[in-house]
């Protein structure tokens, strides 16, 4: 058998999108384990969440939108700093970008290595790269919570930090009148998780749990489906916290038996790919996601900054 392709370097097919509307003026866009976008009405405005990863993507999303609404794009609210989800951004022509206090400062620190680490591993995301204008960066952003009122009779859309979890900054978009959960990358719904900059501990707790605690009847994770009914948003919150818990547990049981990080990544391996081995990025993700694990529980408490090369250097370790 030969070498896996690099990360997701193989994977050129295209996806089928679906736009689903959740609710009156509530929409998101899946596609098959690509990332999720979303967009939420309000009165006289659009606020969209998530950006995709250049213009020209953005710009197709936003014409399937513009099937269903002609309001403007007032708010733009980025879940967190990932290429994938903010590079887009400028499509939009928001009035007002939005992130977390700790989103702009990691774009500040590590922005332009994110967004070389992230084009070398998913290139098929960056549907014609050149239409990037540069980083993007938010114009507010906020600590704990910050509420958009939408007008009428529409309720209030409420941005949250619940925690460290996928990176340091992750917000959701909360809709307590619609019971509605635009969860970004700390839920996934049938889709393996990115962890290459996250608190796996926090996550794995209280993070979730505050995220649970919403008692959502819909949830947008930030990739797979979405998640209809009370039964199937936990289910996508414990999957998601299952996985964490699994590669905990293999990576501590590696590190106390003075094991090597390939062992915990072949561990991690064997213990979660019968459940999500067939389930979008999974291969990709986990030489990653067991790095990082490695250097929380070994007191490495922020996440190494990803280049271009590391992630070869890290591949080639654990997954050539």
């Amino acid at each position: 058998m030969g070498a896996k392709p690099f990360a997701s370097s193989g994977d050129l097919a295209d996806k089928e999108q679906t736009l689903e509307v959740l609710a009156d003026g509530v929409y998101a866009l899946t596609a098959e384990g690509d990332p999720n976008v979303g967009a939420v009405e309000g009165e006289d405005f659009l606020v969209c969440f998530e950006a995709l990863a250049t213009p020209t993507a953005a710009r197709e999303w936003l014409a399937r939108l513009r099937e269903h609404t002609d309001k403007p794009v007032k708010y733009l609210v980025l879940s967190h700093y990932h290429a994938v989800r903010v590079l887009g951004a400028s499509a939009f022509d928001a009035e007002v970008v939005i992130a977390h206090d700790d989103t702009r400062a990691l774009i500040a620190e590590r922005g332009k290595q994110d967004w070389e680490s992230e084009f070398g591993r998913m290139p098929r995301l960056f549907k014609e790269p050149e239409s990037i204008p540069g980083l993007t960066w938010p114009s507010v952003t906020f600590s704990d919570r910050l509420t958009i009122p939408l007008g009428g009779d529409r309720g209030e859309l409420e941005l949250r930090h619940c925690g460290r979890g996928h990176t340091e900054g992750d917000i959701v978009g909360w809709l307590p009148q619609q019971r509605i959960l635009f969860a970004g990358d700390l839920v996934e719904a049938q889709a393996a998780l990115y962890t290459g900059d996250a608190f796996h501990l926090d996550w794995s707790t209280s993070t979730l749990d505050s995220v649970a605690a919403l008692d959502a009847e819909a949830l947008v994770g930030g990739r797979g489906a979405v998640a209809r009914g009370r039964d199937r948003v936990r289910a996508a919150i414990e999957q998601t916290r299952h996985f964490l818990e699994v590669m905990i547990r293999e990576v501590r049981a590696e590190q106390e038996r003075d094991g090597t990080l390939k062992g915990a990544f072949d561990a991690c391996h064997a213990a979660l790919v019968g459940t999500y081995g067939r389930w979008p990025i999974f291969e990709h993700c986990l030489p990653f996601d067991v790095a990082r694990l490695w250097d929380e529980l070994s007191g490495v408490e922020r996440p190494v900054i990803w280049t271009a090369e590391r992630d070869r250097e890290v591949w080639d370790r654990l997954q050539g």
